[in-house]
């Protein structure tokens, strides 16, 4: 799997690839610098989770988004409160949350070829410095449509632990690096096969 794109017609379907990936990387500049507060970033959360059904997306995958990060949410909204403050765990988790939830709609609405053209055209004046753009703009789409992928097979390695009624701890990265470097294998598989890389 590439990506997690699901044909639709909504407007966020309709929406050009420039205006998302602008979209999204404005969204993430301005939640890093602004002091948004408590109340800001709830708003944030609650925008952004509005999105998926704007979006003509199903619940369903609003919640999938919602349940795949449970477990960073709790790790780092945790971390935070225990060591600085809830305002400061309840800002910083949900500007990562928002900007998590962002990336997965912009793989979930966006194929990815029409991802990597617009990559490759916003890219294109570098040429004149030796930058690819075409290599870029291909690393540039898999991180993105990465992050949700990440996500899931690492709450899958949880699920599967916590069926086993093993303790989650450390030892989860070792799966999960497996589980990431197969799907690694299996994109780097089907690039192959469609003859995108060498």
């Amino acid at each position: 799997m590439i990506s997690l794109y699901r044909p639709g017609t909504g407007i966020l379907h309709r929406m050009p690839v420039l205006a998302k990936l602008g979209g999204l990387a404005v969204t993430a500049l301005v939640l890093s610098l602004a002091p948004i507060g408590v109340a800001g970033s709830i708003i944030v959360l609650v925008v952004v989770s509005a999105l998926y059904p704007a979006g003509a997306l199903p619940l369903s995958a609003l919640g999938g988004g919602w349940w795949r990060l449970r477990w960073l949410i709790l790790v780092l909204g945790g971390a935070l409160w225990a060591f600085a403050s809830w305002q400061v765990a309840v800002v910083s988790t949900g500007r990562v949350v928002a900007l998590l939830l962002l990336a997965d709609l912009v793989t979930r609405t966006t194929r990815m070829g029409d991802l990597l053209d617009a990559l490759r055209r916003l890219l294109r004046p570098l040429r004149r410095a030796g930058v690819d753009p075409e290599t870029v703009a291909m690393t540039l789409s898999l991180a993105i449509a990465m992050i949700p992928v990440v996500a899931a097979l690492a709450a899958q390695v949880r699920d599967a632990q916590q069926a086993r009624g093993t303790r989650l701890g450390p030892r989860a990265a070792l799966p999960l690096l497996v589980l990431t470097m197969k799907h690694a294998d299996d994109v780097g598989d089907a690039l192959l096969a469609r003859g995108i890389a060498r």
